[in-house]
């Protein structure tokens, strides 16, 4: 009994440290982004933009198709039930609403936390276990504003690109449902949608994206700068910031949902 006691102890202080540990991350990068650079030489542009690309450019594809297809699926199982009390043709306005208020920013989210942040756990792992990280240090090179900083401002720029992206992607899936499947006008089919549609619910909608890089780029930025144990740590901590984002992307959106949408009832 003891022996369980003390492991839910170690477990709830190992998890507070690491939540410490982010949260002194945090610091350490927004010290960098905006007072480093008047202490020493801003960052080379390049380097945030190689990450754009790898982060935002080589995940159009993959975010566009699960986008898609959850739009044409969204269609379908509403048009299902709207049809029981003739509302067919407000499966635009709901594809669209919920598109942009919380489909869009979370499964984007979702698919870059996969992609993305487990690539960033994996390479700064990598460079932590053969000690890259540590000859940085030794060349008098902080690790926080050359290895971490670009990655966050990068996933910062490029996820609400992706999730803007997602939203028209999954509109467009609803379109085709919703036009050539169940018959609505195409014209009728636009005027919902933008009908329905408020600027409220697109802002929100970035301002969770914007949330949600925050997350996947400290957790996978943390894990990787404390990653130990060869390449099966790489591995394990790579497992760990991957499910650890997907964790933290749907307690914020829980959050920030009831923020924006239900403060006020």
């Amino acid at each position: 009994m003891l022996n369980f006691i003390a492991s839910i102890g170690k477990t709830v202080l190992s998890t507070l440290s690491q939540i410490g540990g982010v949260f002194i991350l945090l610091k350490q990068t927004l010290f960098w982004m905006f007072i480093g650079p008047f202490i020493k030489k801003p960052l080379s542009n390049r380097n945030v933009f190689q990450q754009m690309v790898f982060e935002g450019v080589n995940s159009l594809l993959i975010v566009f198709f699960v986008t898609f297809f959850t739009g044409i699926v969204l269609a379908m199982q509403s048009a299902y039930q709207l049809a029981q009390l003739g509302a067919e043709m407000y499966v635009a306005s709901l594809v669209a609403v919920a598109m942009a208020r919380e489909m869009g920013p979370v499964l984007t989210a979702l698919v870059v936390a996969g992609r993305v942040g487990a690539a960033i756990t994996a390479e700064l792992g990598s460079m932590q276990v053969t000690e890259q990280i540590e000859a940085l240090q030794t060349q008098a090179l902080n690790p926080v504003r050359f290895l971490v900083v670009p990655r966050f401002l990068a996933l910062m720029i490029m996820l609400p690109c992706l999730t803007i992206l997602g939203d028209i992607a999954g509109m467009i899936g609803g379109y085709l449902v919703g036009v050539f499947s169940i018959g609505i006008n195409s014209g009728l089919y636009i005027d919902i949608t933008f009908q329905f549609l408020a600027l409220k619910d697109i802002y929100t909608g970035l301002i969770k994206s914007v949330s949600f890089a925050m997350i996947i780029a400290l957790i996978g930025c943390y894990m990787g700068l404390n990653t130990k144990g060869g390449a099966e740590g790489v591995g394990r901590a790579t497992t760990v910031s991957v499910v650890a984002s997907f964790i933290m992307i749907i307690l914020a959106d829980c959050v920030l949902t009831g923020m924006f949408f239900f403060s006020q009832m």
